[in-house]
C-alpha cells in the first residue's frame, strides 16, 4: 500500500491521567483516498498518537478486476485486516492461502519479515479495514505467524465483535500480543454503549464508516477520533443506525523506527527485518512471483 498523509482536522499532544480523567477528543481525520482505499492513519502522522495502533486504511468499493494488494513484504509489525462484505482471496509466504468471506479476519504477525497478497475474490462489493500493530521489542524480530479465521470464530457480547483482545470475559482467538483490544461495534438508532478499559489501556480511538455516533460530547460521521490518554469510562450513544471500530490499549513505550513496509523500535531491528524482506524477495523473484 502506497504511503499517503491523513488530513488531520485538529490534533494536541493529550495528557496521561488517572481514570477520573474525563475523555475528551484531541485529534479527528476522515483521512485522505487513494484509489479505491481510504488511508486513515499512516506510522509518522496519527500513528505516533495512538501506537501500538500504527496505520488503518479503510476500503468500500466494487472491484472492477480482481487485483488489489499484489505481492509486498512487512516485517515489525502485525497486519489485521477485518472482512465486512466481499471476499478476500489471500497468500503469504509461510505457505498459507485460501478465500475469506464476510465477517472472516486476517492475522499476520510478520516479526522479521514476510511477503503476502491480497486481492477480492470476486466482483462483489468489498468492504472492511486493514490495521496495522506496532510489535513488542522481544518479538518484532521473531518467526512469522498467520491466522485466518471464519465470522463463526470471533466472539459476540451484546454488540460487539471481539477482533483482538478481550472484552467482557470474551477472549479473541487472535494470538495477539497483550494490551490491545479491538472491537467491531453496530448500534441501533438510540443504542447505547459503554467501554470501561482495562487497566493501563490509556490509548484510545475509534472510527465510524457508517451512521452518526454521538461519544465525549461531540458527534461523529464517517471519521476516526482519537481520545485523550486516560483509563475513563467511554459512553456511545447512536443517533442513527451506527457500525464503528474501537481500539484501547496500553501505549507501545518505544519510538517507531519507519522502512516502507515496516516499524521497528530500532535501526539495528529495522535492519534485520529490511534484510529478512530482500532474502524473501528474491527467492520470489527467482520463482517467478515477484518482477
Amino acid at each position: 500500500m502506497a504511503s499517503t498523509t491523513p488530513d488531520v482536522l485538529e490534533a494536541a499532544t493529550p495528557a496521561a491521567g488517572p481514570a477520573s480523567v474525563p475523555r475528551s477528543i484531541v485529534a479527528r481525520t476522515h483521512g485522505r483516498s487513494h484509489g479505491p482505499v481510504t488511508r486513515i492513519v499512516s506510522p509518522g502522522e496519527l500513528g505516533e498518537l495512538i501506537k501500538p495502533f500504527v496505520f488503518l486504511d479503510y476500503f468500500d468499493f466494487t472491484p472492477s478486476s480482481d487485483a488489489l494488494f499484489p505481492m509486498h513484504p512487512h516485517s515489525g509489525i502485525a497486519t489485521i485486516t477485518v472482512v465486512l462484505s466481499g471476499n478476500l482471496r489471500y497468500e503469504d509466504t509461510t505457505g498459507a492461502s485460501g478465500v475469506l468471506s464476510a465477517g472472516s479476519i486476517e492475522w499476520m504477525n510478520a516479526g522479521n519479515g514476510i511477503w503476502h497478497d491480497a486481492s477480492p475474490a470476486d466482483l462483489k462489493r468489498f468492504h472492511g479495514y486493514q490495521m496495522w500493530v506496532a510489535l513488542p521489542r522481544e518479538i518484532e524480530n521473531g518467526e512469522p505467524q498467520t491466522q485466518y479465521l471464519p465470522a463463526q470464530a470471533i466472539p459476540h457480547v451484546g454488540p460487539a465483535r471481539v477482533i483482538l483482545g478481550s472484552y467482557r470475559g470474551a477472549h479473541s482467538p487472535v494470538l495477539a500480543p497483550a494490551g490491545i483490544n479491538y472491537l467491531h461495534v453496530r448500534l441501533e438508532a438510540g443504542e447505547r454503549w459503554r467501554y470501561a478499559p482495562p487497566a493501563g489501556h490509556t490509548v484510545a480511538w475509534t472510527h465510524v464508516h457508517r451512521g452518526t455516533l454521538r461519544v465525549a460530547g461531540e458527534r461523529l460521521r464517517g471519521e476516526l477520533a482519537v481520545f485523550n490518554e486516560s483509563e475513563s469510562v467511554l459512553d456511545f450513544v447512536a443517533d442513527t443506525d451506527a457500525e464503528f471500530i474501537f481500539a484501547s490499549a496500553v501505549k507501545h513505550p518505544h519510538d517507531l523506527v519507519l522502512g516502507y513496509y515496516s516499524v521497528h523500535t530500532s535501526d539495528a531491528a529495522l535492519q534485520a527485518g529490511e534484510a529478512q524482506i530482500a532474502r524473501i524477495g528474491e527467492q520470489l523473484r527467482s520463482r517467478g512471483r515477484i518482477q
